[in-house]
């Protein structure tokens, strides 16, 4: 029943949204008359590997690390508004559509970054990733976090992606369909009107302490 429910809430998505992604295609090529779309390889459920759609933010064949910390030159002036913003994540909705992705799941990593042998990883990869979750609204300031670590890919692999991580394990215990109604309305709600975010009290609101 959730993936019934997630294909045909995607498409619906997918159909409602074609004009802003035709506009944001465009714009993406009229910057650098380069590639729309970003391609790459993330673990799913089950630690399968996939292909994750993105709409491209960065210059073509720019060498650096795979995370992106605030301030990172190789994002064009196009692609830092669709970040601000979360639109580079819209063509994941095809993801969905094609049973990558759920809507509401722990984010896909890159391989680099999974260890299929601990037991955290495997607990978190039961279930089918999602375009969003908790731990992606937590830290959706990420990078501005990761720009303060000396090394932005060490601060992410020893101290960010485990407490995403923690963050997963957390929700996934106590997941309900209201607790993913409320996360995916506050993840629209702070991609397109930021301001007052606080991750505290978005912790709060959808994980209350007891």
């Amino acid at each position: 029943m959730r993936r019934f429910l997630e294909f045909s809430i995607g498409l619906l998505l997918l159909a409602f949204a074609a004009p802003l992604l035709g506009l944001i295609a465009l714009a993406v090529w009229l910057q650098d008359r380069g590639p729309v779309f970003y391609r790459q390889v993330r673990v799913g459920r089950f630690g399968e590997g996939f292909t994750i759609f993105k709409f491209r933010s960065m210059r073509m064949n720019q060498a650096g690390a795979s995370i992106t910390s605030s301030g990172d030159d190789r994002v064009t002036p196009v692609g830092r508004i669709l970040r601000q913003y979360k639109l580079d994540e819209l063509p994941q909705l095809w993801n969905v559509v094609r049973g990558d992705m759920g809507l509401i799941g722990p984010r896909p990593e890159i391989p680099r970054f999974v260890d299929n042998t601990d037991p955290v990883w495997r607990a978190v990869q039961r279930v089918r990733p999602g375009i969003t979750d908790l731990a992606t609204l937590v830290y959706r300031d990420e990078e501005r976090i990761l720009a303060e670590f000396a090394d932005p890919e060490r601060g992410y692999r020893e101290t960010v992606l485990p407490a995403k991580l923690a963050l997963n394990l957390e929700y996934l215990k106590r997941r309900t369909a209201v607790r993913d109604l409320m996360l995916l309305a506050l993840t629209i709600r702070y991609s397109f009107v930021p301001t007052g975010f606080h991750p505290d009290r978005v912790k709060d609101a959808i994980l209350p302490r007891n």
